[in-house]
């Protein structure tokens, strides 16, 4: 078997070097990533180094799922297009076993010279990285990349599990050949899914559904953490791969309603392949489900909670004018407004003791009780803001405890020690809301602004009033629009690092996958030919069907992404924030467009010279065509 899978890997060596590459680049980046976290662990504990490590193990995470479904689906396919070959192995006497270790043996050869050939890559990549991650202020300037040798190792042996993973449900599914396989020659795929498919394509899917539901009724603000929402994707994005080969007929049938009616034979041709050749289809399409569902998915979450702490914040400022900057006093007093109607509010950190032993840092607001009941409209489920006092305090839901009467341990912001009872309970809403104290309980704290309850007649006197501080004066909106959103920079670039590394693998799995289907269907397009249909003819044919498993896959990671933002949209209804879903449209469509214009490219070079080869070899010396019947002959005595 090893002679064989040698020589098979030198005669589809064109067919091997799309998952030599994803193997590739995707040991290279855990191996980056790996070296980047062992050296962020030997920096002091800061914001800067949480902010890194997470956006590491984040891009790491996304691009190993990235990785092993792009080469599970072109082994998947890669084995499916052999069936004649398996088949003749089979008719000489090979057993399924021996098949299936064919598979793997060259499974193996491609992961072990990829990972080798990624941890090179990897290795001087780092360093690039790290500078990189100094200049842009987002780790210390003494993060350097060391001498570690585990990631390494981590990372060589996960791309040859990846690369084995992904290439032993092919090997099953070889071991499945029979020998009358050789003697066919249609290529309709009669039986795309398999039980094991259904089995896990409909579990997955039943456990992301399982996960949502049981988040929603237990912990619903769990939906909204990035972590959350960056892996959850992964588990619809593996069942719909899975169950792709059941899904491509009713969405290739839906795309191609229109078409099939405005075109006489075109749009038949070119739904009639696409639906027999599902492997082909779903091959094709499943790169493009990947690109556009994490594109969708994790943009459309982070954009729909950016909107949700807008809508938030402006439902809990009652007031109309804010006042920042400046030197601004504890209290202050403006002309025409009542004195209860103008609320400082001062910074400050808590330390609260949780379960007893758990000391967690947490945000909180220094502010007048009365002047908070009348400009503020806090989302208050339980207690009363007008009971907080210098011995009480306001949390949200979040807190582990949160019942009114309840005293919390806790440290002041200069570390004495505190026992606040609990006067009043809000909503978790997207988190992260802080507590309200009152001033004596934040000392040293600065006043940050100043809000106002006032009519549009008292505006003059505000910005007086905001002159004399050296303060500006905002309306509620201005400075909604300046504070709010305020994107993560860390959450930024991880998205940017996140997705580029998907396109990257999406325009890898395309090239590949196309490259192996056009050179495969030979004779495919040489029977178009001989049918009577010109050489643009066939190229229009050919490249609408590439397009249309685009197009496949983009309603495909579509609809992975308003399942996603759904469940999104239904955790902030169940916490109270009534917030649109705001959905990447120009991202994804983007993306679609990148994966059109490259499955164009990708198919139209290699039919093109697939066509201009046979069409040389049947070249008459007038310059001529034969006849239809001449090249029936010919094709026949080839």
């Amino acid at each position: 078997m090893l002679k064989i899978a040698l020589r098979s890997l030198r005669r589809r060596w064109m067919t091997q070097v799309g998952t030599f590459v994803a193997v590739a680049l995707g040991v290279a980046l855990m191996t980056v990533m790996g070296l980047g976290l062992a050296a962020s662990a030997a920096l002091p504990t800061g914001a800067e180094v949480v902010g890194l490590n997470s956006m590491l193990g984040t891009a790491g995470g996304v691009s190993s799922f990235v990785a092993a479904f792009v080469v599970a689906s072109t082994f998947s396919y890669a084995v499916a297009a052999r069936r004649r070959e398996l088949g003749l192995l089979r008719l000489a006497g090979s057993t399924p076993g021996q098949l299936r270790r064919l598979v793997m043996t060259e499974a193996a050869a491609v992961g072990l010279a990829g990972s080798a050939a990624g941890i090179v890559l990897g290795r001087a990549g780092a360093p690039l990285m790290a500078r990189w991650t100094v200049a842009q202020g987002l780790a210390p300037a003494g993060y350097a990349i060391g001498d570690q040798t585990w990631p390494l190792h981590t990372a060589f042996w996960t791309g040859l599990l990846v690369a084995l993973s992904g290439a032993y449900a092919a090997s099953r599914r070889a071991g499945r050949v029979g020998p009358l396989e050789a003697l066919r020659e249609a290529v309709t795929d009669e039986r795309p899914m398999t039980p094991g498919r259904w089995v896990t394509g409909g579990g997955l899917l039943l456990c992301a559904a399982a996960f949502v539901a049981w988040r929603l009724g237990s912990d619903p603000g769990s939906l909204l953490k990035r972590k959350t929402y960056t892996w959850q994707p992964m588990l619809l994005i593996s069942a719909c791969g899975m169950l792709a080969p059941v899904l491509v007929r009713p969405v290739v049938r839906l795309l191609m309603w229109v078409p099939v009616r405005l075109t006489s034979y075109a749009g038949r041709v070119v739904r009639a392949n696409a639906a027999a050749g599902i492997r082909r289809t779903a091959a094709v399409a499943a790169p493009v489900l990947v690109m556009v569902a994490l594109t969708g998915s994790l943009l459309g979450a982070a954009w729909t909670l950016t909107e949700a702490k807008t809508v938030e914040a402006r439902a809990r400022t009652g007031a109309d004018y804010v006042l920042t900057g400046g030197r601004l006093p504890d209290s202050a007093e403006i002309a025409g407004v009542p004195a209860g109607s103008v609320l400082a509010v001062a910074d400050t950190r808590l330390t609260v003791l949780e379960e007893g032993f758990v000391k967690v840092p947490t945000e909180a607001s220094a502010v007048d009780p009365a002047a908070l009941a009348v400009v503020s409209r806090l989302p208050v489920v339980a207690g009363s803001v007008a009971d907080l006092d210098d011995g009480g305090i306001i949390v949200t839901e979040e807190w582990w405890q949160h019942r009114v009467g309840d005293s919390v341990p806790l440290w002041r912001a200069d570390g004495t020690a505190a026992r606040l009872r609990i006067v009043a309970v809000m909503r978790t809403g997207t988190g992260n809301n802080g507590a309200y104290v009152t001033p004596r309980n934040a000392p040293g704290a600065e006043v940050s602004r100043i809000e106002v309850r006032a009519p549009a007649s008292a505006a003059p006197a505000v910005r007086t009033a905001a002159a004399r501080y050296g303060a500006t004066a905002h309306t509620k909106e201005e400075w909604l629009t300046a504070t709010h959103p305020r994107t993560n920079r860390f959450t930024v670039l991880g998205y940017v690092l996140v997705l580029g590394i998907a396109l990257l693998y999406t325009a890898i799995a395309l090239a590949n996958t196309l490259l192996m289907a056009t050179s495969d269907r030979a004779d495919d397009l040489r029977l178009l030919r001989l049918a009577g249909a010109t050489r643009g003819q066939v190229l229009a044919v050919t490249t609408a069907e590439s397009l249309l498993a685009v197009a496949v896959g983009t309603v495909l990671g579509t609809a992975v992404t308003a399942v996603n933002l759904a469940a999104v949209r239904a955790a902030l209804a169940v916490l109270g924030v009534d917030s649109p879903v705001v959905v990447p449209w120009l991202a994804m469509g983007a993306v679609a467009g990148v994966c059109a214009a490259l499955a164009a490219l990708c198919t139209l070079l290699p039919a093109a010279r697939t066509l201009r080869r046979r069409t040389g070899r049947r070249r008459v010396r007038s310059g001529e065509t034969p006849s239809i019947g001449a090249e029936l002959a010919e094709s026949a005595a080839g």
